[in-house]
């Protein structure tokens, strides 16, 4: 008999949801219905708790953000189709956060574009730069992937971002990206790419607004902190 089936009903995760609802569950129990089984020797809320323990062997949600399809094949019990489930539900939880903003959003504080990327890149493990090309009321035409690693001056090619920004006749661009240390106080390295893009910009009339850095549920702005 699985063990689970040994606890009170009001204690299985299932029977715990149907009564008491979402709210009611913990991070383990929630994780132990997607996962909807264990394996032999190891319940379905064990198998929960393995996943979610971090380096420190602390229970938390945000070790699951920092594995890959990998390391999840790693884990005694976890097979492809357990793996792909919790690595699509992580990506929804992106998505749904960035469907928040609709259309007619204004990207014209730091705060709204901070939030606007905060989830889908304060747990990254490499550094990403975004562009963001916006129209004369700040509204968002598109944005686009540009570097993937170490923000330089190397992979920040202003070219690349303004023969984009001129093929979607955008009047305004904003930089994002992302810290993995969780701090996003800006680099030197940063300034200068920074400098760079917004030097080229006034060349062919394109503004730059701003600079966002996504650290852990934090942020800086290099036009609010004057740097930009």
């Amino acid at each position: 008999m699985n063990i689970i089936e040994t606890l009170p009903k009001e204690e299985r995760p299932y029977e715990k949801c149907l009564k008491y609802g979402t709210e009611a569950m913990t991070d383990i129990e929630l994780l132990a219905i997607i996962l909807r089984t264990g394996t032999k020797g190891c319940n379905v809320k064990d198998l929960a708790i393995k996943l979610l323990k971090n380096d420190e062997g602390a229970i938390s949600v945000l070790s699951l953000t920092h594995l890959s399809l990998e390391e999840l094949l790693k884990i005694n019990g976890v097979g492809k189709v357990k793996a792909l489930q919790m690595l699509c539900v992580l990506e929804l939880a992106k998505r749904i956060s960035k469907t928040s903003f609709n259309n007619t959003t204004k990207y014209n504080t730091a705060e709204i574009i901070a939030g606007f990327y905060m989830e889908q890149l304060r747990h990254l493990e490499q550094e990403n730069l975004y562009v963001m090309f916006l129209d004369t009321k700040c509204k968002l035409i598109k944005d686009k992937l540009i570097s993937s690693g170490t923000i330089n001056q190397s992979l920040v090619s202003p070219r690349e971002i303004f023969v984009e920004a001129l093929r979607c006749n955008c009047v305004n661009i904003i930089l994002v990206h992302n810290h993995p240390s969780g701090d996003p106080a800006p680099s030197r390295e940063d300034l200068k790419s920074t400098d760079r893009v917004k030097n080229a910009g006034k060349i062919i009339g394109i503004r730059l607004l701003d600079h966002i850095i996504i650290g852990d549920n934090t942020y800086c702005s290099l036009n609010e902190s004057g740097q930009i």
